[in-house]
């Protein structure tokens, strides 16, 4: 099974976060592509994959500029996307924004959720304002999350 990485990125971070897991997971999941989210609107969901969104927050909690068209094509272009497995990586500075802090992932998640698909695990979320590197965060939260929904989902797909 295929894991896409969906990146929505503004500084890169949320780029070298999905990079730094298509380096390191590929003993989980052999085939990983790493694309990101300019142009690209929700057809992108019609490919046979396991999603994982890798949004930065810009601004008071917006999505970044780049993913503004896939996010805005979830809500124009609506269709049911129960077929659809993802889970979700959301990076965001707390200390700057307390109140909006890692919106970007929690607004794809939410229009996701409203299309039917289903999220696996919990959201990850990476505090800027802190010590914590993101890369190695997140390529420890993914291969967590890997190990605890590829096998159910490579099974499924099997049978």
């Amino acid at each position: 099974m295929k894991l896409l990485i969906l990146v929505g990125t503004t500084t890169q971070t949320a780029e070298c976060v999905a990079q730094a897991i298509e380096m390191d997971c590929t003993d989980l999941c052999p085939d990983i592509e790493v694309r990101l989210m300019d142009g690209l609107d929700i057809s992108v969901f019609d490919e046979p994959a396991l999603f994982l969104i890798c949004s930065a927050t810009y601004g008071t909690g917006d999505v970044p500029d780049n993913a503004q068209h896939l996010y805005a094509s979830l809500g124009n272009e609506p269709k049911y996307l129960g077929h659809v497995k993802y889970g979700v990586m959301s990076l965001g500075d707390e200390g700057a924004y307390p109140q909006t802090f890692a919106m970007g992932g929690r607004n794809f998640d939410a229009r996701l959720q409203d299309l039917g698909a289903h999220r696996l695990g919990d959201l990850w979320t990476h505090d800027a304002s802190g010590d914590e590197a993101p890369e190695e965060s997140g390529v420890a939260w993914c291969r967590n999350w890997l190990a605890t929904h590829l096998p159910a989902l490579q099974a499924a797909a099997a049978s």
